[in-house]
């Protein structure tokens, strides 16, 4: 198969470099199905070919070339650099009709450009450091840079070469803030380059959303994005039609073109991709439709939920603290079908009833108030586990979400039946180009390799880390641990260092506010309750005697600068108070600190009673209490194998995840149904 073009872009296939992309109206990789052996050996030939290609992006030749560049643009009028934009324009568009690839010192051409026309509009000039991330990304891979060292720029240079080319380019990010930010910060650079840039938001019209991703480049989240591009699939229809989708926009005909509202998928760069691309991939997107009137079902939710009551937690059934699955014993199957039998109607089906119990007891035991969810102007908002926001426009599915709202006594809301559904693993494999950032890559690298074909490559810091690492103490109990946060906060607070302390949950983050105010501590709490106002608050935490409470992720993106003075008394300190389910969200969070070479510290307070530990450590493991306390290793080894642990169960869903969506995939394509 040949690579897609649309009719209005010659695309560089220098700048591209991909094979396999379907021919038509809407560009996008289609993977065919492959056995297991044959993913075997296409995976070691990704990793040989990650290899070569890690070797071919040879950072000390491309700067030499953008420096010469440089050197010769310096001095240049702001004509010269207009005629000089317009002819590289010229050069990357006609690169995709040579029969050969453009030459490396034409790219590096390309990104003097725009260190030059960024330092002019911006009055920011990349470092080298940004500008070997972009080259990373140019190659199709992921740059892992440490937290401040600038990534919002780094992607401009790819982002700029790839839109000059011809290739619709889209930034993804993980907030719609971040992607308004983002977008009117660089808008100038872009511009200057005459090129349009776009930015979706939550809430537009599908005519608004068209004509955004019809720019050059477009900053967008990576939710708004999948939904959009199923939007589009449903509108395709589920039988390939791109041959068809040709001839109509040839014919100009009115047709489903122009009810499209991406132009397909070229070149991508995901800002954050661990987060995206890995801890986001263990829940699937699913557009529904409503599946019925509200008031019709209630009823039916409370009699589930009641009878749900009526079952004891190991004796009729059991939960798993670790994976949070539930699963009926017998003496609960044979209570369900006596109570079953006397309540009537669709409680007498075993198949119906099992389900419904199943899901009321998942409604009841597994998801929290203040962790899973928030009640908030009388709706139930389930918050992101990894990023602590609220995501106001998900529901759980097969009437778990409605379960909640009886639980929680709000308004119920109709239950939705699927229309269409993608993994973000299946999603992000159909980009012609794919690319990303992310300051902590390295935990995942394996599985960004093989589930994307990512390879990772470490950037090094602009200057180096002056961030101390203070070490973790280990408690036997969590009242211990918060006691000895607490003072430790009144330490830092008293000399007047900000501190920063990440916690897991926002009930953890509100109950550590009261201990704070209980101890005449001034302070802010940022969660999910306070989302609107995250950016600001975070903004705000380097300042002199400042103390911020914050879920673990809040906040990423945003630069914390040090206030006057701050610097002499030892910047900014960070304080974990939870171990997270995985060791790269830890480290975002220390990565606050210390940044561009500031000073700073972290440090790290657990117990055994925390969820992670109590979770995936055996129960009959007695002797930990006498593993505790500060320094000890062999605490702190207990601690780390439980999160591994949480690791692994982690990795194993996403993995079946991809399994049972590409056996989804098949069984459709099979019977004629499939995209």
């Amino acid at each position: 198969m040949s690579s897609a073009r649309a009719p209005d872009a010659r695309v560089s296939r220098a700048v591209l470099s991909v094979a396999g992309a379907a021919r038509g109206a809407y560009a996008e990789l289609r993977r065919p199905a492959r056995s297991w052996l044959d993913e075997q050996v296409h995976r070691a030939a990704t990793r040989v070919r990650d290899s070569r290609r890690a070797r071919s992006a040879a950072w000390k030749d491309v700067r030499t070339r953008i420096e010469s560049a440089g050197d010769e643009i310096r001095n240049a009028s702001d004509a010269h650099l207009t005629d000089a934009i317009d002819a590289m324009r010229g050069r990357l568009r006609a690169g995709g009709e040579q029969s050969g690839p453009l030459a490396t010192g034409e790219l590096a051409r390309a990104f003097a450009l725009t260190r030059e026309v960024a330092d002019r509009e911006l009055g920011m000039r990349p470092y080298d450091v940004q500008l070997r991330a972009a080259w990373v990304l140019l190659q199709g891979m992921v740059a892992e840079m440490a937290t401040g060292e600038g990534k919002t720029l780094a992607a401009t240079p790819a982002a700029i070469t790839m839109a000059l080319a011809g290739a619709p380019t889209h930034v993804i990010t993980v907030n719609d803030y971040l992607a308004r930010r983002d977008a009117e910060n660089m808008a100038p650079l872009f511009e200057r380059f005459g090129l349009r840039v776009g930015v979706i938001q939550e809430g537009m019209s599908p005519a608004e959303r068209r004509e955004q991703y019809a720019c050059d480049i477009t900053y967008c989240t990576n939710k708004e994005l999948a939904f959009d591009y199923l939007k589009d699939r449903i509108t395709l229809g589920r039988v390939d039609s791109h041959c068809r989708l040709a001839v109509e926009r040839i014919a100009r005909e009115s047709s489903r073109c122009d009810e499209l509202i991406l132009r397909g998928l070229w070149f991508g760069i995901v800002d954050e991709v661990d987060s995206v691309l890995v801890d986001e991939a263990r829940t699937p997107l699913i557009i529904s439709s409503p599946g019925g009137e509200a008031s019709d079902t209630r009823e039916i939710y409370e009699t589930a939920l009641s009878l749900t009551r009526e079952l004891e937690r190991d004796i009729h059934f059991r939960l798993d603290a670790r994976t949070r699955r539930i699963d009926l014993l017998d003496p609960g199957r044979e209570l369900l079908r006596d109570r079953g039998e006397q309540i009537g109607g669709l409680f007498r089906g075993e198949r119906r009833r099992s389900d419904l119990v199943h899901q009321a007891l998942v409604a009841l035991h597994a998801l929290e108030a203040d962790r899973d969810y928030l009640v908030r102007d009388g709706q139930v908002q389930i918050i992101d586990e990894f990023t602590g926001r609220v995501m106001a426009d998900r529901a759980w599915e097969q009437g778990l979400h409605q379960l909640v709202e009886v639980k929680e006594a709000v308004e119920l809301t109709a239950r939705r039946d699927p229309l269409a559904r993608i993994s973000y693993q299946r999603f992000f494999a159909r980009y012609l180009r794919l690319s990303g950032m992310s300051g902590t890559a390295r935990e995942v690298a394996g599985e960004l390799r093989d589930v994307y074909g990512l390879h990772v490559v470490s950037i090094p810091t602009h200057r180096p880390i002056a961030r101390r690492d203070l070490g973790e103490q280990v408690f036997a109990t969590q009242h211990e641990k918060w006691r000895a946060v607490v003072e430790r906060i009144a330490d830092l607070h008293r000399v007047g260092r900000p501190v920063l302390i990440g916690t897991r949950s926002v009930a953890a983050s509100e109950s550590l506010g009261a201990l704070l105010d209980a101890a005449g501590i001034p302070h802010r709490v940022l969660n999910a309750r306070q989302d609107e106002r995250e950016a600001e608050i975070v903004a705000e935490a380097g300042q002199l005697g400042r103390v911020t409470v914050a879920t673990n992720m809040a906040g990423r993106g945003t630069d914390i600068g040090l206030g006057e003075g701050v610097a002499e008394l030892g910047g900014l300190a960070v304080i974990g108070t939870e171990r997270h389910e995985a060791r790269r969200i830890d480290r975002q969070l220390f990565g606050r600190s210390g940044r561009q070479g500031d000073p700073g510290s972290c440090e790290m307070f657990v117990s055994f009673e925390d969820e992670i530990i109590a979770a995936n450590t055996p129960a009959v493991d007695l002797a930990r209490r006498g593993l505790a306390g500060a320094g000890n290793s062999l605490g702190s080894t207990a601690v780390r194998a439980a999160q591994l642990r949480a690791e692994r169960a982690n990795a194993r869903t996403r993995r079946q995840l991809l399994r049972y969506d590409a056996e989804l995939g098949n069984a459709l394509a099979f019977s004629g149904r499939g995209e």
